[in-house]
């Protein structure tokens, strides 16, 4: 029985990927921060996960998690993922974003070489493109601290990948979002709002760059890639992507519509919530060799998603509507 241990489990990915491992058979276990709380998102597989203890800048930590865990293969998921957040801690982010991914790729050398190993690389790698759309060739340019840091993961994997044999994949992966993903993440910000407003439960919604652009697409669909890297012959890197790019106001139109509302009512532009000179405008992936060689497709559109984030916005707060009601 193949055995997969996810680091970075309770957050939006690694939730989604459990949840595909467990239903494929796998026994999954998950490498967690001593002393992590419970987490909301693992609420419905608990009973079904095991969860191991283990500092992920340790290296000592790690191997013997990793002889605990007995795993075939690896999936690191693990790393501060709100980009803006990383101009105010860049050294906490790149110790887990970084360190943390060549920690733990050293760790397995040691131990078992034979597991398949799997690193969250990011679009952020890309920043400021010297191509549009960007392919697996792309040259790196990232500009913000957690696309530099998640480069040097990017380039870990490979090295390990080359020098020591390890097979070793990089999803490089644009912007996915789920119900899953905390509110400080756009496309969750503004399915809340619209559904908060329509609920008479806020009065506007405030944003920055209704022009910044973005490659969006499912976290349920992007984690299926990644266990499809994992089962090939040989190892490799691979953009996963929708291939589309959306505006901001694409998709406040799109959530606002959802709830019978005309955003321009009720959405206030605010500059400072921009990223100002680092906001990145051309990062749109080419999935094709995520196609041809994996297989892999997305399954939810861009409407379909904004849809499917308003929609779980709305069922978890009607019941405050009521309360308030009762009130």
């Amino acid at each position: 029985m193949s055995r997969a241990l996810i680091t970075g489990i309770g957050g939006q990915d690694g939730s989604y990927l459990a949840e595909l491992l467990l239903d494929a058979g796998y026994e999954v276990v998950g490498l967690v921060r001593p002393g992590s709380p419970r987490y909301a998102n693992l609420a419905a597989i608990e009973g079904r996960i095991e969860l191991h203890e283990a500092d992920l800048l340790n290296q000592t930590s790690l191997a013997q998690a990793l002889r605990a865990a007995r795993p075939t293969e690896v999936y690191n998921l693990a790393a501060p993922s709100f980009v803006p957040a990383s101009w105010e801690a860049p050294v906490h982010t790149a110790e887990f974003a970084a360190v943390g991914a060549t920690s733990l790729l050293e760790a397995i050398r040691l131990v078992d070489p034979a597991v398949r190993f799997y690193q969250a690389s990011s679009s952020e790698i890309f920043g400021e493109p010297s191509e549009l759309p960007q392919t697996e060739t792309t040259p790196l340019a990232p500009v913000t601290p957690y696309g530099v840091a998640k480069a040097y993961a990017h380039f870990s994997a490979r090295s390990y990948r080359h020098r020591y044999g390890l097979f070793s994949c990089s999803g490089i992966l644009y912007n996915h979002e789920s119900p899953r993903r905390p509110l400080e993440f756009l496309p969750r910000k503004v399915a809340h709002g619209a559904a908060a407003i329509s609920l008479g439960l806020q009065d506007e919604l405030v944003l920055g760059d209704l022009d910044a652009r973005r490659d969006w697409g499912y976290a349920g669909d992007y984690v299926q890639a990644m266990r499809l890297m994992l089962q090939q012959d040989e190892p490799g890197d691979y953009v996963i992507a929708s291939g589309e790019s959306h505006s901001v106001r694409d998709l406040v139109d799109l959530a606002f519509a959802r709830v019978a509302l005309d955003w321009k009512d009720h959405v206030r532009v605010d500059a400072a919530l921009g990223r100002g000179r680092a906001e990145l405008h051309n990062l749109v992936g080419d999935p094709s060799k995520a196609r041809d060689q994996l297989g892999w497709a997305p399954s939810v559109g861009f409407t379909e998603l904004v849809h499917l984030l308003v929609d779980a916005d709305l069922a978890r707060l009607q019941p405050a509507t009521a309360t308030t009601a009762a009130d």
